[in-house]
């Protein structure tokens, strides 16, 4: 019979976790030193062992996030904002009973790096680990406490650098890993990183951070966003310097130094700089993050891994504020793509026509953001020789589908994870049937084998094709179906837009189609 308390000395400390079932978890262990008081805005620091024996029991409090707004799809995520404080840099662990050198997979939760938490119900690790893996899930600094750059916070760096905290708190809880996973059934030498939005962005920040390099072996990126990141000390591609913009904030917040910040409450800091309309974002300072995204993966500079990537069709549905309002007529919706694309509005109006303008605008963001950044990355790991496999997640169900929210941001989500029947009450409610059950089986046993040996496999359901040469893909669209060339066009429009973009300093982001810039 399984111990309903499992006890892990672990080189953090020992530990006691929980049964249930065959699975023993471990909940809201700490991998870094509370970043608060003079630490806030400081590089995470190594924690001791722990000299007691440390109960699991309970997940670690989230970071300390500003409310969602009303109607956004953060609010999807959570019935209600969980508990936060800055002593919040906790992971947590579901490992097979017995586990004995067995694959790593390490969750990072999205919310656009403002809001979240690993503690979500539907991130639930307990089915994926059933197939014969250690699941880690993080949290980690979000919002204003994790990415601020200031010239104050450079000054105090021996690299000159600020920003980033948050992603440094990411690599040190995948070091927390490297040293202890042995511990509790995991192979260190096999370790996954995903993520969904936000979570898929910091996927690409760590394979493109040379610290990070060493620390996983394998990537997966849901839903990710490859677009244009401030840079240090340069306003780069029409943006402010993220010092420039740190600097801003504190004027704003009417905070003359780093002294007065540090002396602000965490939650009326966070609540004011979201207000100030501060938005979190990596910063390039050219330690953390060497270069633009796109730069590193165009010169073959980011992690040589296995990757898994892919985006939802209904991306935008749940998203709307990335969508312009529709035109009250096509030759007005005509007219703007002509005037902003010039030589490039008509492949813009093939791929998104007047003929359908509610549908174009929702997917040209959807392309620009979310599907030219799943093709680039698969495309640019095939490049370096590495196994890469793109998916296109396009099921709905009646809920969803009578909300307007077929294949809506982070729908595949409880597919992943096996709960969906964990989502918050105001999620679009999955229905209990076979076919839903099998898609999320297929999904868990595609995930978790590719975490295995980099080969996504499920039991009952077609083989998954490398992306390769035929640019193949997995469409799943009540089942898993293989196909190849998806979105013909979609990707070589964006490519060249976005070339087009950083050839001419500007931005590219949600700025697509009526909301281009003119170029």
């Amino acid at each position: 019979m399984s111990a309903p308390h499992p006890t892990v000395d672990a080189p953090a400390g020992t530990v006691v976790g929980r049964t249930e079932g065959a699975i023993r978890v471990f909940k809201g262990l700490p991998y870094a030193l509370p970043p608060v008081g003079a630490a806030r805005w400081r590089p995470p620091r190594p924690l001791p062992r722990w000299p007691d024996v440390r109960e699991a029991a309970v997940f670690g409090p989230a970071a300390v996030q500003a409310p969602s707004r009303p109607g956004s799809i953060y609010s999807l995520y959570a019935d209600g904002p969980p508990p936060m404080s800055e002593d919040c840099l906790t992971l947590n662990i579901w490992t097979p009973e017995g586990a004995s050198n067995a694959a790593v997979f390490v969750w990072i939760h999205g919310g656009a790096l403002t809001t979240g938490a690993s503690s979500e119900p539907f991130f639930d690790g307990a089915k994926l680990a059933a197939r014969g893996i250690v699941v880690v899930s993080i949290n980690y600094r979000l919002g204003v406490l994790g990415w601020l750059a200031h010239p104050g916070l450079s000054a105090e760096s021996p690299y000159g650098v600020s920003g980033n905290y948050g992603l440094l708190d990411q690599i040190a809880a995948l070091g927390w890993v490297q040293q202890n996973a042995a511990s509790f059934g995991g192979d260190p030498a096999n370790v996954t990183i995903a993520g969904e939005s936000a979570g898929a962005l910091s996927v690409m920040y760590l394979m493109a951070a040379p610290t990070a390099r060493g620390l996983f072996a394998k990537a997966i990126a849901q839903s990710a966003y490859m677009i244009s990141t401030p840079a240090l000390k340069e306003r780069a591609f029409g943006a402010p310097s993220a010092e420039e913009s740190g600097t801003a904030l504190a004027a704003a917040l009417g905070a003359p130094n780093m002294t007065a910040l540090r002396a602000m409450d965490a939650g009326v800091l966070m609540e004011a700089a979201s207000a100030a309309g501060y938005a979190p974002w990596g910063t390039i300072d050219g330690k953390v993050l060497p270069a633009q995204l796109v730069d590193v993966f165009d010169r073959g500079e980011q992690a040589p891994v296995p990757l898994l990537a892919g985006f939802n069709s209904g991306e935008i549905r749940s998203l709307r504020f990335l969508a312009p309002p529709v035109p009250a007529a096509r030759s007005l919706y005509e007219s703007i793509i002509r005037e902003r694309y010039r030589d490039q509005a008509e492949a813009f109006l093939a791929l998104y026509p007047s003929t359908d303008m509610a549908e174009s605008i929702l997917a040209a963001p959807r392309d620009a953001l979310y599907g030219w950044t799943a093709e680039r990355l698969v495309r640019k790991q095939t490049a370096l020789g590495q196994s890469a496999f793109l998916y296109f997640f396009d099921h709905g169900y009646p809920d969803a589908d009578d909300a307007g929210l077929h294949g809506f941001h982070a729908s595949e989500v409880p597919y992943v994870f096996g709960t969906w029947d964990r989502t918050s009450s105001v999620w679009p409610r999955i229905p209990a049937t076979q076919e839903e059950w099998r898609l999320s089986e297929a999904m868990i046993d595609y995930w978790a084998s590719f975490a295995r040996d980099g080969k996504p496999v499920a039991a009952g359901a077609p083989a998954w094709p490398v992306f390769g040469q035929t640019e193949a893909y997995m469409a799943f669209k009540g089942g898993a179906t293989p196909s190849q060339h998806l979105l013909p066009g979609m990707y070589g429009f964006h490519e060249a837009v976005v070339r087009r973009r950083r050839e001419t300093n500007l931005a590219w982001n949600w700025n697509v189609g009526l909301w281009a810039p003119l170029t």
